[in-house]
């Protein structure tokens, strides 16, 4: 597990500033909840957090993200380090439809480029099916496709994914919004479990959820064509009870967003 932060973040898409001067520590072990109106850059936050801003081309960035202490944006770090340490599952799910069940969790081993022997693949196969909550409900179709799952399954089949390459962070932007309510559940009890062994960041629009899984929060805001800031940050229960700003108060009931 490894604690990571952010440091006077500041991002632009082309002439566009959409994150302002926004520092935010996640502790190590924990769930950090980010929540906000759509729009005010907790998304784009939350690629910063691995490097997956720099993919759009009109993107621009300064600030620093530490992940233990060390800038994974310094020059002389690689990206496949940055991303093998922070791993990410996106709001719909993507298996690889052409791959296995199997293949589809040992595919972070391909692109990182670790060898493993076919016993230690089996073992990662089971360990990574079982913290993703899916192992009982798929081991005996293990070379099924994985886009013969339901929309919950191949979810859980993204987070076993990740886990493969053993990050230290886990970014989850949206996971249970394209999901039923049992599978939402199924996905959250995930979460908490997994929170024993890996740092956990999670974009959610959904206030219950925040609150039910959630150990530290922050509140983005962006109004009036201004870029995103975080308007208020600490532990969630604090936050959802006796928030200090009354912009929070407003959004954790309901009142706009």
């Amino acid at each position: 597990m490894a604690e990571i932060q952010a440091r006077e973040i500041t991002a632009w898409f082309g002439d566009r500033k959409v994150l302002d001067r926004v520092s935010l520590t996640m502790p190590a072990g924990g769930i950090t909840a980010l929540i906000g109106p759509s729009g005010c850059g907790k998304s784009t936050f939350l690629r910063i957090l691995n490097r997956m801003h720099e993919l759009v081309p009109s993107a621009q960035l300064a600030g620093q993200v530490l992940l233990d202490g060390e800038d994974i944006y310094d020059p002389a770090k690689r990206l496949i380090d940055a991303r093998r340490a922070i791993g990410m599952v996106f709001q719909k799910p993507n298996p690889f439809p052409a791959m296995s069940i199997r293949e589809n969790v040992l595919a972070g081993l391909k692109l990182t480029g670790t060898k493993a022997s076919r016993s230690a693949k089996d073992e990662l196969v089971e360990s990574c099916l079982r913290k993703g909550g899916l192992w009982e409900e798929v081991k005996d179709r293990l070379d099924a496709p994985g886009g013969g799952l339901s929309g919950g399954q191949q979810q859980r089949l993204c987070i076993a994914r990740s886990l493969a390459i053993k990050p230290r962070v886990l970014l989850m932007d949206e996971p249970c919004s394209a999901l039923d309510p049992t599978s939402t559940r199924v996905i959250e009890e995930t979460m908490r479990e997994l929170a024993h062994e890996v740092t956990i960041v999670i974009v959610t629009h959904n206030m219950q959820q925040a609150a039910r899984v959630s150990d530290t929060c922050a509140f983005f805001l962006a109004s009036q064509g201004t870029p995103g800031v975080i308007v208020e940050h600490g532990d969630t229960g604090a936050m959802f009870q006796s928030p200090q700003d009354p912009r929070t108060s407003d959004y954790v009931h309901g009142r706009f967003g």
